[in-house]
């Protein structure tokens, strides 16, 4: 169903793929939006391993909201890690590329324990997530990737 990696050699293997997925702070998303256009975002994000899924925020309404009731088929994307070796001068990149569905998470304890986690991995403390939570956090409403599949791969540049 998913294609494969062409270029075998580029390929990462599984567990470097979920790390970039792990540590990277922002990825790209793409929804099948307007007139057959996709419509891709920067967001940020949480990853959780453990349950294969990917958690995003956003507002109420607007494009991605409405792409995603229409259809819940996504792509996101995140790159980085970009490395100089010794023995050339162009730069390595790595990225991982995941497919999936994606799903509003229920307003509730679980919504609220994700979005603390969430704020967790950008903001310095416990007290400024605390307090945009109480600020802001009714405007938010967390989304929910289910992995289908993951890829990963690194490539030079040149």
């Amino acid at each position: 169903m998913f294609r494969a990696i062409r270029k075998k050699k580029n390929e990462l293997d599984k567990n470097d793929a979920e790390n970039i997925l792990q540590y990277s702070r922002r990825g790209v998303l793409a929804v099948n939006g307007d007139d057959g256009y996709p419509y891709a975002i920067p967001i940020n994000y949480i990853y959780d391993k453990d349950v294969q899924k990917i958690y995003f925020h956003g507002a109420r309404v607007g494009h991605k909201v409405d792409a995603l009731k229409v259809c819940d088929k996504v792509c996101f994307t995140v790159y980085g890690n970009e490395i100089i070796k010794e023995e050339t001068w162009a730069p390595f990149m790595q990225s991982t590329v995941v497919f999936g569905r994606c799903h509003l998470v229920e307003a509730g304890e679980r919504a609220a324990a994700l979005l603390k986690q969430f704020a967790m991995k950008y903001y310095p403390d416990e007290q400024m997530v605390d307090e945009e939570i109480a600020r802001a956090g009714k405007a938010a409403q967390l989304f929910e990737i289910e992995i289908e599949h993951l890829s990963g791969k690194e490539v030079q540049e040149r």
